[in-house]
């Protein structure tokens, strides 16, 4: 048994039966040229995809041991942490289990199944060689702690409460034996090995692993997997990033064969995309929890029993809670799981709950295309990277989301081409530190160059080298089709090299709109937020982007009632507000989440009431200065998308300007803008130029003038 490091894995040929190496997709191919060098021993490199299958022979081999007893028994497996990430923001290693799942095998001998994670397959592997040796054991020692012995916590879940209770009564020695016996019970049994030749055809070379396992898992039938009819709801709650994993979900089912539905009524299936930001966002879906179990007790026996699944952050963050509380879930899936939802789904139609909510290095999905959820939309959402290493003091995302990693260029642009081909004409690229972005999936890439931090910006990491970065993304993105927009969010202030700044200046689709998180005003506030600036630093490069970009539209974040916030620090954030005049802003009281650095360094010990009355102001005070921006903007031509119908009136439409802020206008004709004296009507999908009659803090109002196009218009600037 052996991890992904040749040093550890050569010392271990000796005593091992079998060799298991954890690798990278990208390693597959190669790693058993690495590792075998003439050893005669089977090596199986295995990565998050082809885990579950090894994982579940082993399981079935102790379970099939034990059945033959007539007993049931649970088994509890503990799923550790990469042993070499970050426990918190500090980045001490704790070695303590952070995931569970519990399943129950029954007197029926059903087979079942279990995600495994590396170290449970380590652990299952360890049981089924007849003599591990401390060797062997060694490098699992600081992962699994040190209350007893990784041998006899791995056997303990297969012996279970008959062998613990026979045992408690003896001294160790007694203790040693029952557990000899016990290792001489299992080598007499069916190895591994048994169950990998009847799962697989002969194979004349040494066994590996295939590209891609797309057969499903042996103990999965095909009747279970391909549920004829069965529709699947789904609701999205929280950030863009959601909206686009609901789309990725979708696209994994409706392979599976699943149908969508609109209607809750309906669904066979019904899946909660969450967020877990902040503590109000959780209990919303907590709410909705109690009403769908509800549903799902109403359920009619000669109907399918209903499934309700919660996916992303939340299932991330609060994995054990759902599983457990009062039972009202079915299926737990995180961020980067899910590929894995048809074979959840499938364990969950056995009548048990079924969870991965395991966070991946690599995984972006790049070659899943998202499932648009509207048909006719005029925008769409394009992820380029996902998870965080800014580590900010109040944020949850990179426990929830996980580590940075970026898509190959080349996927995000097959992407926006399809997008393109589909008539979408505004894409939003998609990520939690968007210009953060660093493909590195060619070797040629590591050798660019390294842009800069915006001038009094920092990081808590060093600096990254090489990879294709975020200006190098935004420029191809934009060559794809002329006549669409590019917006991106959600990007880091300390990300924007003036090849960024100059790139959106000079190219007509790229929307002159940037969203530049703030969070205080109080430089330190933000030195407590980890935010990497001061307030100074902040306002030098508002100013530098108006200077780069003129008439550029800024929007922010900003936190109220932050740890330790006095009232001269919440004095300092309402300056701000006045002396930068956003144009849009997303403001939220302070929530303390779990695992941050605020939750173990920190005390949140501003009253609910305080943060509300600052919460108020901070609202006012944007909304009045956002109000005199806008109306800047009155007898003035802006170019507007048209979305649809206005939700307050049949009787106009809505879009939105190069800003981001949103148009209404009548539903009139117009002319076509070919300059052949036509008269037509706005229709969703459309670029017009509407003159602004008068503006709030929120919308612009104006008449409609002519249809035009982006080149046309930006000629004409």
């Amino acid at each position: 048994v052996a991890n992904s490091e040749k040093d550890a894995v050569h010392p271990l040929f000796g005593e091992a039966s079998l060799v298991f190496v954890s690798v990278s997709r990208q390693q597959r191919k190669s790693v058993s040229s690495v590792f075998s060098g003439g050893s005669s021993l089977p090596v199986f490199p295995f990565d998050g995809s082809s885990i579950r299958i090894l994982g579940d022979l082993a399981l079935h081999w102790v379970a099939a041991n034990k059945l033959r007893s007539g007993h049931s028994f649970n088994i509890r497996l503990h799923e550790c942490g990469d042993p070499y990430s970050f426990a918190d923001s500090g980045g001490e290693e704790t070695g303590v289990p952070r995931r569970f799942a519990s399943h129950q095998f029954p007197k029926t001998g059903r087979e079942a199944g279990l995600a495994s994670e590396r170290v449970a397959l380590w652990g299952f592997a360890g049981c089924l060689v007849s003599c591990p040796s401390a060797a062997m054991l060694l490098p699992f020692k600081h992962i699994l702690g040190a209350a007893g012995t990784f041998l006899w916590r791995r056997l303990s879940w297969a012996a279970c409460s008959e062998l613990r209770a026979r045992m408690a009564t003896r001294g160790w020695g007694k203790r040693n034996r029952g557990l000899e016996d016990f290792s001489a019970r299992l080598a007499a049994g069916p190895t591994l090995q048994h169950f990998l030749r009847n799962a697989s055809p002969p194979q004349e070379t040494c066994p590996q692993l295939a590209e891609e396992p797309e057969e499903p898992e042996p103990y999965l039938t095909s009747s279970i997997l391909e549920k004829a009819g069965r529709k699947v709801y789904l609701e999205t709650y929280g950030c863009q990033m959601n909206v686009n994993d609901t789309e990725i979900a979708w696209a994994v089912l409706q392979k599976s064969g699943y149908l969508r539905t609109h209607q809750l009524e309906e669904a066979d299936v019904i899946l909660l995309v969450t967020c877990s930001v902040r503590e109000k966002a959780e209990q919303v879906i907590w709410n909705r929890l109690q009403h769908l179990t509800a549903l799902k007790s109403k359920r009619l026996r000669t109907q399918a029993p209903l499934r309700i699944g919660i996916l992303g952050c939340m299932a991330e963050r609060l994995k054990e809670e759902i599983l457990h509380k009062e039972k009202l879930v079915d299926i737990v899936a995180g961020p980067d799981a899910y590929r894995d939802l048809s074979r959840l789904l499938a364990v969950a139609e056995t009548g048990q709950q079924a969870a991965n909510v395991l966070l991946s290095l690599d995984e972006t999905y790049a070659d899943i295309l998202p499932v648009q959820t509207s048909l006719d939309a005029t925008s769409a959402f394009v992820s380029v990277m996902r998870g965080c290493d800014n580590m900010c003091s109040y944020c949850i995302v990179p426990f929830t989301r996980g580590r940075e990693r970026s898509r190959p260029l080349a996927s995000i642009l097959r992407e926006v081409k399809v997008l393109s081909d589909q008539g979408v004409k505004e894409v939003t690229l998609l990520g939690q530190n968007v210009n953060s972005f660093r493909d590195t999936s060619e070797v040629q890439f590591l050798s660019a160059a390294t842009p800069g931090l915006s001038r009094g910006f920092s990081t808590i990491y060093n600096a990254k080298e090489g990879g294709l970065r975020f200006a190098h993304l935004l420029d191809q993105a934009s060559r794809v089709d002329p006549e669409m927009r590019i917006r991106f969010t959600s990007p880091h202030p300390k990300d924007f090299p003036d090849e960024v700044l100059q790139l959106i200046q000079e190219r007509h689709n790229i929307c002159k709109q940037l969203h530049l998180p703030a969070q205080s005003g109080s430089s330190r506030i933000l030195e407590a937020m980890r935010r990497g600036y001061t307030r100074e630093a902040y306002l030098e490069l508002i100013q530098h982007v108006r200077d780069s970009i003129p008439g550029v539209s800024l929007s922010s974040d900003f936190i109220a009632g932050f740890c330790g916030e006095t009232e001269d620090d919440h004095q300092q954030t309402v300056s701000l507000l006045r002396q930068v005049r956003y144009n849009v802003g997303f403001f939220f009281a302070y929530s303390m989440r779990q695992k941050t650095r605020a939750y173990h360094r920190l005390q949140d010990d501003v009253p609910a009431e305080v943060k509300r009355r600052r919460l108020e102001e901070l609202i006012s005070v944007f909304r009045e200065e956002a109000t005199r921006a806008n109306r800047a903007m009155v007898g003035r031509s802006q170019l507007v998308l048209v979305e649809g119908p206005s939700k307050r009136s049949a009787t106009e439409l809505c879009g939105r300007n190069d800003g981001n802020i949103r148009v209404v206008f009548p539903d009139t004709e117009m002319e076509d803008g070919t300059g052949s004296g036509a008269v037509v009507r706005a229709q969703p999908g459309d670029y017009v130029l509407v003159k602004v009659t008068s503006a709030s803090s929120q919308t612009l109002k104006g008449v409609l003038l002519r249809r035009t196009t982006l080149r046309e218009s930006s000629a004409h600037r």
